[in-house]
Formats: C-alpha cells, sequence, structure tokens
C-alpha cells in the first residue's frame, strides 16, 4: 500500500502547478481563433498553411470554441500556429482528500448502520466509541486496496 500511497501523492504533486489553471476560461472563440487573429492571419491565410480549405478551418474553430474538438484536429491545428497543445486533467481538490474522504464515507456508512441497529435495540455505543471506530475503519481502507473504495 506505501506504492499507492506514493503514487497518488506524486500525482498530486506533479497536478499541483495546474490548480491555478482550473479558474481560466478560453476566449468566447475559442483558443485557436483568437491566436490565429492575435498573429494577424484570416481564415483563408491559416487554412492554407495548415492545408485544409477555410470552410473547415472555420468549422474546426467553431468546434474548438463549443468543445466538440477532437485532440488529434486541436494538435493538427495547432501546430499550424506554432503552438503547443497542452492537454490534462486538474482536480477539483487534491486526489489524496478525495481518497479519504471516500474512504470516510464508507466507513461512516458501515459503522453507523451498525450503530443505528444497535440504537434500536436500545444498546447504542458511546460516541467516542464509535469516533474510534470509525477512524480504525478508514485507517483500514486506507491501507487496502484503493479500488475497493470505489465500489
Amino acid at each position: 500500500m506505501y506504492l499507492a500511497q506514493l503514487r497518488l501523492e506524486q500525482v498530486d504533486a506533479a497536478l499541483a502547478p495546474y490548480h491555478e489553471l482550473r479558474e481560466m476560461r478560453p476566449p468566447g472563440g475559442g483558443w485557436l481563433r483568437a491566436v490565429r487573429e492575435a498573429l494577424g492571419l484570416t481564415v483563408r491565410q491559416q487554412a492554407a498553411r495548415v492545408g485544409i480549405s477555410a470552410s473547415s478551418l472555420h468549422k474546426s474553430e467553431q468546434s474548438e470554441a463549443d468543445g466538440r474538438i477532437s485532440l488529434a484536429q486541436l494538435r493538427k491545428l495547432a501546430d499550424g500556429l506554432d503552438c503547443e497543445v497542452v492537454y490534462g486533467l486538474v482536480p477539483r481538490k487534491p486526489l489524496t482528500e478525495m481518497v479519504e474522504e471516500q474512504a470516510n464515507r464508507i466507513a461512516a456508512s458501515e459503522v453507523m448502520g451498525v450503530a443505528h441497529s444497535m440504537t434500536l435495540e436500545d444498546q447504542r455505543p458511546s460516541e467516542p466509541y464509535l469516533r474510534r471506530q470509525l477512524d480504525q475503519r478508514r485507517n483500514e481502507l486506507l491501507a487496502g486496496k484503493r479500488s475497493k473504495l470505489w465500489r
């Protein structure tokens, strides 16, 4: 399990510089159009540079603005603008936090389900005991196979 935790922490660290980019939104007409226009290229000029028709470039720019363009097409058109496509997934919160929250949810569901049954029988354990059980179960889940957290 040490390796799984290490991998999780390494991916979290690698993604950390990108967290501030989550708030960045592309220009209304998309990046392809914004860069092309900033360079002073017309649709016809840029289409000729990448070897496609002006109408195909226009459609591709619109597809990018609408979020429907393929990565392959975006890379080809970006290359024609001497740009790189930078692709990644940026978690809304650290991956370690997601894993811990999921382990907490499962532990709470399991432990509190038993506590509820015991309450019905007027045998509910004390709060400190329940907290210890929750902590123990969460730690067991975190020490086990990560795939079991996402059943």
